[in-house]
C-alpha cells in the first residue's frame, strides 16, 4: 500500500475541522500529528489565521455569505438569465449590508476601507460575476461619487447608490482609449448661459465601451470627459450623468449597444454608450479636484494639470487592489481542487505490482503544483501588506502625496503579477486534473474564463508595470544623479519603515554585492534567506541601472527622438518592474515567517518560501547566467534543490491548501467531494478481493514464453 493512502486518510480530519470562525475567535486549534513520512505537520489553524490577514472576520463573513446557494454561479445559465440572477444577488448584498462598509457613517456606512475590500475579494468564491458587478456599483460608480465628489454630491446620490435604487455605470473606458485615459475623446463643454455642461462623443472611437451595467441595468453614470470651459481644455474630469428613465429607456441624446456574450463574466451586462448634446447641470461636476464657477471660471486646489489628473485617478486605485486579492483567492481555490484531486486519483503501477500511484506522488505533478502553491502564499502575504497601505491612505491615517504615490505604485506592481499568476495557476490546475478538470462541475474552466479579463481591466498589466518602471527610474535619477559607476552598482529597491511596503522606490541594501558568480556556494546555501534576497535584489538593481544608462541621452533629445528611445527599451523597463514586484512578494513572505510561533509550521513555510524564491531564480536563470551572477554549477543546484523541496513539501500539500480555509461549500468541485477517493478505494478493494479469491486471471506477460528456434531473419 502506498504511503499516499495514509496521507489522504490522516488529512481527512483537517478537511472536516471545526469552522474557521471558531479558530479565529478562540485561538488556533492544534491539528498537528505525524504525517506518513514521520515529520510533524503544520498547525493548520495558526497558518490559516496568518493567511486571513488583517481583516479575518470580514473575510470569513463574506465567504459564508458567498457560499449560500443563492449566491453561487450556475454553470451554463444563458447570459440574459445570468444577468438577472446577478442583479438579484446584488440586492441580497444590499440586504446583507457588507458592501456599505466603505461609505460614510452619516449615510449608514462604516468608513472601513480595508475591511470593505477584504470582504469584497472573497465574493469570488460564489460567482465572479456578482463580485465584479458589485465592484462596478459600489467600488467604481459609488466610490467615484464618494472620492471625487463633495458633501452635496454624497448626500444627493450615495443613498440611492448604496441601496441599489440607482444601478450605476463607471463610464471611463472608450472604444479607442482604454488604459490611456488622458486621451479620451468625450467632451464636456461648459455653457455659461444655461450653467450646464454639454456632453458629446464626437467620433465613434469616443463611445464609452465595455461598461458594466450599461447594456440593461444602469440608470446613471459617472462619466469621464475632457472638461472645456472658456475655450480651455482642463483635462479629464468626472460628472454625474443620468442615463435612463424609470421605464428603462435611454434619455434624450443618449444611445447605446449591448456588448453581448463575452468570454467570461456573463452575469454582467456590459455595453457601450454615446452622447450627442446631452446637458447636465454645472453642479453635476464632481468637483473635489476641479470646479467651474457659474461664469465659467475654472479653479482647482491642484495647480499642475498632470498632478491633478493622477490625483483624481489615484482615488480609484481600489479596483486594482481588490483584483489583486480576488485573483489570489481564485488561485487558492484552483490549487485546492487540483491538490485534493491529485491526492486521491491514482494512475499507473510504477512502484507496485498491485497498487496504482497517487498522482501527487509523481515528481512532475509536484513540480507543476507546489511552486504555484508557494507563489500563491507569497501573493497572499503581499496583498495583505498592500491592503494595509490602502486602508491607511483612505482612512486618512497616512494620506500624504508620497503615501498615495507609494500606494498607486505598489498596486500597479502587484496586480499584474497576481492576475497573470491566477490564469497560469488555474490552467495548470485544470491540466493536472485531466479530463475531470475540463468538466464545468469542477469549476476550473469557469474560473479561468471569468478571470481572463482581470489582466486587462483596471489597467492593462503591461501598462501598469510601465508605470512602476517609470517610478523606479524617477527614484533612480534622484538618488544617483551625477554618481559614478561604482555607486550606481550598489542600489536596490528601498524599504523605509515609515513608508509603504518596501516603498516603491529605491534603497541601499546596506552591503555591497561583490564577487557574485565567482563564489560557488553549495546547494544548501541557496536556502539562506540572505542569498535569495541578494540574488533577487541584484537583478532589480542591475536591470534598472542598465536601462537608466541607455535612457540618459533622452533629456537632450527632441520629443519624438526621446519617445523612440524610450520605446526601444520598453520591454526591459517592464521586465525590471516585474522583477521589482517579485522581490516585494518574496519579502512579504519572509516577513510573514517572522510572525509564526509554531516551530513546525515555520519550518514547513520556510521550505515553501524557499521554493518560491528558487522558482523565481529558475524562471530567470538565463539572466543570472548571462550576467555572471550564477555559475553553471550553482544554476544546476537551483533545479536540484527545488526537487528536494517539493519532496519535503509533498506530505504537507493538503494541509497547506486546507490552511486557506475554503471548505467544500466554497470550493463546490465534484472532484473535491471525496467521491474520487471512494471510487479508488472501491477499485482497490475489488482487485484485492479478486486476488485473494484465487479467481484472478493470469496476466499474459507473466506466462513463460517458449524458446524461439530457427534462423533469425
Amino acid at each position: 500500500m502506498s504511503n499516499a493512502v495514509d496521507r489522504t486518510d490522516t488529512n481527512a480530519e483537517a478537511a472536516e475541522a471545526p469552522d474557521v470562525t471558531e479558530r479565529v475567535d478562540t485561538g488556533p486549534i492544534d491539528t498537528r500529528s505525524v504525517d506518513a513520512h514521520g515529520g510533524a505537520r503544520i498547525n493548520i489553524g495558526a497558518v490559516r489565521r496568518l493567511l486571513l490577514g488583517t481583516w479575518p472576520e470580514e473575510r470569513l463573513a463574506s465567504r459564508d455569505f458567498a457560499a449560500t446557494p443563492e449566491m453561487q454561479k450556475i454553470e451554463g445559465l444563458p447570459y440574459p438569465e445570468h444577468r438577472e440572477r446577478t442583479l438579484d444577488q446584488l440586492r441580497r448584498l444590499v440586504e446583507n449590508g457588507q458592501v456599505h462598509r466603505a461609505f460614510p457613517t452619516h449615510l449608514g456606512g462604516r468608513d472601513d476601507h480595508g475591511g470593505n475590500i477584504a470582504g469584497f475579494e472573497e465574493l469570488v468564491v460564489g460567482d465572479p460575476s456578482h463580485q465584479i458587478k458589485s465592484g462596478v456599483q459600489w467600488g467604481l460608480f459609488g466610490a467615484a461619487v464618494l472620492h471625487l465628489g463633495t458633501r452635496p454630491h454624497h448626500d444627493a446620490w450615495l443613498p440611492g447608490i448604496m441601496s441599489l435604487e440607482v444601478p450605476g455605470i463607471f463610464a471611463m473606458t472608450e472604444t479607442g482609449h482604454g488604459s490611456d485615459v488622458a486621451s479620451i475623446g468625450t467632451t464636456a463643454t461648459y455653457d455659461p448661459e444655461t450653467e450646464e455642461f454639454v456632453i458629446d462623443t464626437p467620433f465613434r472611437g469616443a463611445w464609452k465601451d465595455y461598461l458594466g451595467n450599461a447594456a440593461v441595468h444602469g440608470r446613471a453614470a459617472v462619466l469621464f470627459a475632457q472638461l472645456i470651459t472658456q475655450g480651455v481644455n482642463h483635462g479629464v474630469h468626472a460628472l454625474y450623468v443620468p442615463i435612463r428613465g424609470e421605464d428603462g429607456a435611454f434619455l434624450p441624446g443618449i444611445g447605446g449597444e449591448d456588448d453581448g456574450l463575452k468570454g467570461g463574466l456573463n452575469g454582467i451586462d456590459n455595453g457601450r454608450l454615446h452622447f450627442t448634446g446631452v446637458r447636465v447641470p454645472r453642479t453635476n461636476l464632481l468637483n473635489r479636484y476641479g470646479d467651474v464657477a457659474p461664469d465659467g471660471t475654472y479653479s482647482s486646489p491642484i495647480e499642475s494639470p498632470g498632478r491633478r489628473f493622477f490625483t483624481m485617478l489615484g482615488t480609484l486605485v481600489q479596483g486594482r487592489v481588490s483584483l489583486d486579492g480576488a485573483a489570489t483567492a481564485a488561485s487558492a481555490l484552483a490549487l485546492q481542487i487540483a491538490i485534493e484531486y491529485g491526492s486521491q486519483r491514482r494512475q499507473f503501477t510504477a512502484g507496485s505490482d498491485t497498487d496504482e500511484e497517487v498522482l501527487l506522488d509523481y515528481q512532475r505533478h509536484q513540480r507543476r503544483l507546489l511552486p504555484r502553491l508557494a507563489q500563491t502564499y507569497a501573493h497572499t502575504f503581499a496583498h495583505d501588506k498592500l491592503l494595509v497601505k490602502f486602508d491607511a491612505v483612505f482612512s486618512g491615517a497616512a494620506d500624504t502625496d508620497v503615501d498615495r504615490q507609494d500606494l498607486e505604485t505598489l498596486a500597479a506592481a502587484l496586480k499584474p503579477l497576481s492576475t497573470w499568476a491566477a490564469l497560469d495557476t488555474i490552467q495548470e490546475s485544470r491540466e493536472a486534473c485531466g479530463g475531470a478538470g475540463f468538466l464545468a462541475e469542477n469549476r476550473l474552466t469557469g474560473l479561468r474564463a471569468d478571470l481572463d479579463v482581470y489582466v486587462t481591466f483596471e489597467g492593462d498589466n503591461n501598462v501598469l508595470l510601465q508605470l512602476v518602471a517609470k517610478r523606479l527610474l524617477s527614484d533612480y535619477s534622484k538618488r544617483f544623479r551625477g554618481a559614478d559607476v561604482g555607486a550606481l552598482a550598489r542600489y536596490v529597491v528601498e524599504q523605509a519603515a515609515d513608508r509603504a511596503y518596501h516603498g516603491s522606490g529605491l534603497r541601499s541594501l546596506g552591503q555591497t554585492i561583490k564577487d557574485f558568480g565567482r563564489v560557488r556556494r553549495s546547494v544548501g546555501q541557496l536556502r539562506e534567506a540572505q542569498v535569495q534576497r541578494e540574488l533577487l535584489t541584484d537583478r532589480v538593481e542591475t536591470m534598472i541601472a542598465e536601462v537608466a544608462q541607455q535612457l540618459r541621452p533622452a533629456s537632450r533629445l527632441g520629443k519624438s527622438e526621446a519617445a523612440a528611445l524610450f520605446n526601444a527599451h520598453q520591454n526591459e523597463l517592464i521586465e525590471a518592474a516585474r522583477a521589482h514586484g517579485e522581490l516585494l512578494e518574496w519579502e512579504a513572505f519572509t516577513d510573514a515567517l517572522e510572525t509564526i510561533e509554531d516551530e513546525n509550521s515555520r519550518r514547513v513555510l520556510t521550505w515553501l518560501r524557499d521554493l518560491f524564491g528558487l522558482s523565481l531564480l529558475e524562471k530567470h536563470l538565463s539572466w543570472y547566467l548571462i550576467h555572471g551572477r550564477l555559475s553553471p554549477q550553482r544554476a544546476a543546484a537551483v533545479d536540484a534543490y527545488m526537487n528536494r523541496l517539493v519532496a519535503r513539501l509533498r506530505p504537507h500539500a493538503l494541509d497547506l491548501v486546507h490552511a486557506f480555509g475554503y471548505e467544500q461549500r466554497h470550493v463546490r468541485a465534484a472532484i473535491t467531494s471525496g467521491a474520487e477517493a471512494e471510487r479508488q478505494n472501491e477499485a482497490r478493494d475489488y482487485q484485492r478481493a479478486l486476488r485473494d479469491s484465487g479467481a484472478a486471471p493470469i496476466e499474459e506477460k507473466s506466462l513463460a514464453k517458449p524458446a524461439r528456434s530457427g534462423i533469425a531473419r
